[in-house]
């Protein structure tokens, strides 16, 4: 199996370049901005030193296809899908927060609820709860976009106390993020699944915002199978579900956690492969969608060649 770890383009009119935790993104003459979904897999905000066969492709059609599904609530930065792991659009300031939504009480809430905590990002929530259980309401908890490092919590008040995002901008991302979040979870319904959590990234073009980066993904949300959720949960069992977890809970088990002095475990091929295995059944899951593996002998030359033939014409 071939995977992209990383790639060295030169387009014409390229402007800028930047290497993010999983995508590698080209400036093209100021204006356009073309974004490659590499085959890189992070986790607690580390990049994990092998990369992942068709993960790049995996999440860059999910996101497609969720953000042509939610363009009538907020645009989108999106002009051009040229290649299953490249998408092409207008470049955005991005704001300086991600809005994470949760609609349950998992992951990282949960690590700090059951830590004691009963506040996360400045939104309180009841005693009595566990693991997975369905909140009262879905909240926003946000984090600040850290370009190195891991993202922090932060809360509504601290944003707009330190002008990190106007008043007028915060609660249009909060509308946003709040309807992207009720659509997610009426399309996951579809599938069979629950929208446990997820988080949004926007930006502006002059006064107006469009939703950036990718929606949806098993990088950036969690999905639970709908099917048998109240009987686990009365049970006190594990929820079955489609998310990035299953690499955090491998990387826990065998000593890491993202600290200072841990070591990343040996990634072994099966390790990787059957990474690559759960990516795919994410896909399919996620969007009813049969994947189909693109194993092109050259990808780089695929990913290029598509990328300047649409560059032609933008």
């Amino acid at each position: 199996m071939k995977a992209i770890r990383e790639t060295n383009f030169n387009f014409p009119k390229q402007s800028n370049f930047y290497k993010g935790k999983v995508r590698d993104v080209y400036t093209i003459d100021h204006r356009l901005m073309a974004m490659v979904v590499t085959d890189r897999i992070s986790a607690f905000d580390v990049v994990l030193p092998e990369a992942i066969p068709f993960k790049g492709q995996v999440l860059n059609q999910i996101a497609a296809k969720f953000l042509k599904a939610t363009a009538d609530i907020v645009p989108n930065w999106v002009l051009a899908v040229p290649d299953e792991m490249v998408t092409i659009g207008r470049i955005c300031e991005p704001f300086k927060v991600e809005m994470v939504i949760r609609g349950y009480l998992a992951g990282h809430a949960w690590r700090e609820y059951s830590a004691g905590k009963r506040s996360v990002c400045g939104v309180s929530l009841p005693e009595g709860l566990k693991e997975n259980d369905k909140l009262p309401e879905p909240i926003i908890t946000p984090t600040t976009k850290a370009h190195v490092g891991h993202d922090e919590d932060i809360s509504r008040a601290d944003i707009l106390a330190k002008g990190i995002v106007s008043m007028v901008d915060y609660d249009k991302l909060e509308e946003f993020t709040q309807a992207l979040y009720k659509r997610g979870t009426e399309i996951a319904a579809e599938r069979g699944l629950i929208l446990v959590d997820t988080k949004y990234e926007f930006g502006k073009v002059g006064d107006e915002i469009f939703l950036i980066d990718e929606i949806h993904t098993p990088d950036s949300s969690r999905y639970f199978y709908a099917e048998g959720y109240q009987e686990r949960q009365d049970a006190d069992e594990p929820q079955k579900q489609l998310s990035k977890e299953f690499v955090r809970k491998w990387l826990i088990e065998n000593g890491f956690q993202g600290k200072d002095g841990q070591v990343v475990p040996v990634m072994t091929p099966d390790i990787v492969a059957s990474i690559s295995d759960r990516y795919i059944e994410l896909y399919e899951q996620i969007t009813g969608d049969t994947f189909v593996k693109n194993d092109h002998d050259n990808i780089p030359q695929r990913i290029e060649q598509n990328v300047l033939k649409s560059l032609n014409t933008l």
